[in-house]
C-alpha cells in the first residue's frame, strides 16, 4: 500500500507545532488549566483574528492576554477603556510642533502588534466606533491620511458580563469584527488549589517576569500565511455554509450569521487543524471553533431571552442537526 505520509506533511508544520508548543509552555508557567481557552487564543493568533474575552472579574482574562503577548517578541500595548476616553486617545492625533512650525501626527496606543483593550464596553459609542476601521482593515485614516498597521496586528479585548453599571453595549458591527468570543469560567476546585499553592510559592515574584518570548513577530506572520494553505475539502466547505445558513432560519434566533461568519469558521478551522499537526481540516476542527465564532454574531429572539436560553445552546443544536460529511 502506498505510504500517505508525504501528503500529511505537505505543508511542513513542524515550525508551527513547535511554536505553539513553546507558547503553551510559557503560558502554563502562570495559568493553571484553561487548555481549551489557550488553544482558541493560539488559533485566533494564527488565523489573524481578534478575540473578545468575557468573564467575571478575577478569572485571568487580562493576565492571559498579557502572557500570550509576552511569549511573542513583538510590540504590545494595553488600553484601559473608560467612559471619558476619546477616539484620539486610542488612534492618535495631529499636533502642532512649534520647533518645526508644522503639524505632526502622534500615534495612539493602537499602533502596536498586539493590543489589549481592557473593559472594552466601558467606553462610549464614538470611542468604540473608532476601532471599526483598524480592526477590519488594519489601517487608520486620520485627516485624510491612511496609516497601515504593522503585521501582525491583533486585538485582545476583555469585558465583564455581570456588571452593567457604567457600561455600553458593543454594537453588532464591532462584535462581528472579533473572530472569537471566548467565555472564561471559574476554575475547578483542584485548579484553584494549585493556583493558591503557586501564589504561595512565588511570594513576591513578578509572574510576568517568568515568561520569555519564544516566537518572533516575523515567525507569526509567516505561520499565518502557512495556515491559509491548509486543505479544506468541498464537502466541509458546504458543511460550514449549512451550519451558518441554518442560523438565519432558526426560530430561536432573531439574527443569524453572515458570510463573514462563514469565513471566520473556515479560517479558524484551518488554524486549529494546523495546531493539531494536520494540513487538512476535519469536521471536529469545525465543531471546535464554530461556537466561539458564532455566539456573538447571532441574536436570540426576545422569547428565548426571557426563557433564559443561551446562544451557545442554540448553536450547538443547529450543529447537531446538520449531517456530518463522511
Amino acid at each position: 500500500m502506498e505510504d500517505q505520509t508525504p501528503f500529511e506533511n505537505r505543508l511542513g508544520l513542524e515550525e508551527l507545532n513547535r511554536a505553539a508548543f513553546q507558547i503553551k509552555n510559557e503560558i502554563a508557567k502562570i495559568i493553571v488549566g484553561q487548555e481549551k481557552i489557550i488553544d482558541l487564543m493560539l488559533t485566533a493568533l494564527l488565523a489573524n483574528g481578534h478575540v473578545l474575552l468575557e468573564g467575571v472579574p478575577g478569572v485571568a482574562k487580562t493576565m492571559l492576554s498579557k502572557l500570550v503577548a509576552k511569549s511573542i517578541s513583538t510590540g504590545f500595548k494595553r488600553i484601559q477603556f473608560t467612559p471619558d476616553l476619546m477616539p484620539s486617545d486610542v488612534l492618535g492625533t495631529t499636533i502642532f510642533n512649534v520647533g518645526t512650525s508644522a503639524f505632526e501626527f502622534k500615534e495612539g496606543p493602537i499602533f502596536s502588534n498586539l493590543v489589549l483593550i481592557d473593559e472594552i464596553n466601558r467606553a462610549p459609542a464614538k470611542t468604540q466606533a473608532a476601532l471599526f476601521e483598524v480592526m477590519e482593515e488594519r489601517q487608520v485614516t486620520i485627516d485624510g491620511d491612511c496609516r497601515k498597521m504593522e503585521a501582525p496586528f491583533i486585538v485582545f479585548a476583555t469585558q465583564n458580563p455581570v456588571e452593567h453599571e457604567g457600561t455600553y453595549r458593543l454594537p453588532e458591527a464591532q462584535l462581528d469584527r472579533f473572530l472569537f468570543k471566548i467565555e472564561l469560567d471559574y476554575p475547578s476546585l483542584d485548579e484553584e488549589v494549585k493556583i493558591l499553592s503557586n501564589a504561595q510559592e512565588r511570594e513576591n515574584t513578578n509572574e510576568l517576569s517568568l515568561v520569555n518570548p519564544v516566537v518572533s513577530a516575523a515567525q507569526i506572520v509567516a505561520l499565518q500565511e502557512l495556515v491559509k494553505k491548509v486543505l479544506v475539502e468541498p464537502d466541509l466547505i458546504r458543511y460550514i455554509a449549512q451550519i451558518v445558513e441554518k442560523t438565519r432560519h432558526s426560530n430561536a434566533l432573531f439574527l443569524g450569521g453572515s458570510p463573514r461568519a462563514s469565513l471566520a469558521v473556515l479560517n479558524a478551522a484551518k488554524a486549529y487543524a494546523a495546531i493539531e499537526g494536520r494540513d487538512f481540516v476535519t469536521p471536529e476542527d469545525i465543531k471546535f471553533v464554530v461556537i466561539p465564532v458564532l455566539t456573538h454574531r447571532v441574536i436570540l429572539t426576545p422569547e428565548k431571552e426571557m426563557e433564559g436560553v443561551k446562544s451557545n445552546t442554540v448553536i450547538q443544536q443547529i450543529v447537531d442537526s446538520v449531517e456530518i460529511p463522511r
